[in-house]
């Protein structure tokens, strides 16, 4: 049995930057968990500790059940296959994959005949005599994978393995990965800023920014629940749309989403009716995915928005467009900091306090402490309101050019609720 635990565990340097804030995590006997998020949100970190090459600030790491802080890297039962590869040049591939095994002192045939079944798994079996610079980048992956393989250590830790790799090579061995290590049963904790690997290798998903844990869930979990506005614009291809709606209650009949311009209508059968209508009167972020929403005609009665085409994208199998709705969206920037200024009628606004909650702003954490109210609306930046650009997915080569008007049905059992902390509106969870 490989389990791992963090608990509270937080990591601070030595100028004063926190990398890791009091994150907790369990990871199951056999499991493929995979931290994901944008680069510096302290997931590689995460891994670094786990392995021994950082020490944690504050909390504790247990691997099967034990605390382990004192205990070296070397006796954690722990393999660990980096971004760069890391091979010893001037070794051959057989060689390298077999040096942790001469570094523990196993006898030269036993070592022969691991490295080879190992490499026979990989595809690599033919070039074991050649040296790294004789390889292509994806030999040169499988390579240092075989070298943690060969160990058969109770816990690999994967750090962006493949980010160096072109697309079509990072897909064919991101079914290698996955197939093996659950071949294998080896708990794996793996570390990608990439949605598509996160979302097809995990068994469960770890979503992290500015240092913070997110959202813990399975892939199908995360993409239709998430956790938080973050997590919602996060992932996703095309992004989720998220628009600025004022909520008006009409009770016993319907709750009105006014975009702007245009308002859908929430039933009050709804089960999410009741929740939603707790902000009469306020602003709240509504998020709808351009998978739940339809092209039909004009006339069309129900939930519906109307809209003209601002610009297509063609990408082979599909095209989407982007529709103009006299709505204002919500821009959530990926690492924490300002985003870009973007001008949307002259002057850019804030949507006071969206996020700030999940970045655990320093003023915000002293305010909630002195037990005053935390005001947000003058945060520096989590994310923008512009002019909203809601995607829709058409066919291929629609019969529509950019300026058509185009008319889209809303699936509303399909819409997420966010409020202006960035905290997922719902009547449970999960």
């Amino acid at each position: 049995m490989s389990t791992v635990a963090l608990k509270d565990v937080t990591k601070i340097w030595p100028d004063g930057t926190l990398a890791v804030d009091r994150v907790s995590l369990d990871v199951r006997d056999g499991e493929f968990m995979v931290l994901l998020g944008p680069s510096g949100c302290g997931k590689s970190t995460v891994l670094r500790m786990i392995a021994g090459l950082e020490d944690p600030t504050e909390g504790d790491i247990l691997l099967n059940g034990e605390p382990v802080l004192d205990v070296p890297p070397r006796d954690r039962s722990i393999a660990m296959v980096f971004q760069d590869f890391a091979l010893y040049p001037h070794m051959t591939v057989a060689d390298n994959i077999g040096f942790p095994l001469k570094l523990s002192g196993v006898e030269p045939g036993s070592r022969q005949d691991r490295v080879g079944t190992v490499a026979g798994a990989l595809g690599i079996g033919e070039v074991l005599g050649r040296r790294p610079s004789q390889l292509s980048g994806g030999q040169r992956q499988r390579v240092a994978m075989g070298r943690a393989m060969v160990r058969r250590p109770g816990i690999f830790l994967m750090d962006e393995p493949l980010s160096n790799l072109d697309s079509g090579l990072r897909a064919e061995l991101r079914a290698e990965i996955t197939s093996m290590t659950r071949e294998l049963g080896v708990t794996t904790m793996y570390v990608t800023h990439d949605q598509a690997e996160a979302l097809t290798m995990a068994d469960r998903v770890a979503i992290m920014r500015r240092g913070v844990l997110q959202d813990l869930g399975t892939p199908t979990e995360v993409y239709r629940r998430p956790a938080t506005l973050y997590v919602a614009a996060f992932l996703g291809s095309p992004r989720m749309n998220l628009l600025e709606a004022q909520v008006y209650v009409h009770l016993d009949r319907y709750v009105a989403l006014n975009f702007g311009e245009q308002t859908l209508y929430l039933a009050w059968a709804d089960p999410r009716s009741r929740a939603v209508a707790r902000y009469h009167g306020e602003r709240i972020v509504v998020g709808v995915r351009a998978e739940a929403l339809t092209p039909v005609t004009p006339d069309t009665p129900g939930a519906v928005l109307h809209g003209r085409i601002r610009y297509l994208e063609h990408h082979g199998h599909e095209s989407l467009a982007y529709l103009d709705i006299g709505a204002t969206a919500i821009v959530v920037d990926e690492v924490g900091g300002p985003a870009a200024e973007q001008p949307a009628g002259g002057t850019l606004k804030r949507l006071g306090g969206a996020l700030q909650r999940l970045t655990r702003s320093n003023s915000v954490s002293a305010q909630e402490e002195r037990g005053g109210p935390v005001s947000l609306l003058n945060d520096p930046g989590r994310h923008h309101r512009k002019a909203a650009e809601l995607s829709v997915r058409l066919a291929p080569y629609p019969a529509v050019t950019s300026g058509h008007p185009l008319t889209v049905a809303v699936q509303m059992d399909a819409l997420h609720f966010f409020d202006e902390r960035g905290d997922r509106i719902d009547v449970g969870w999960r």
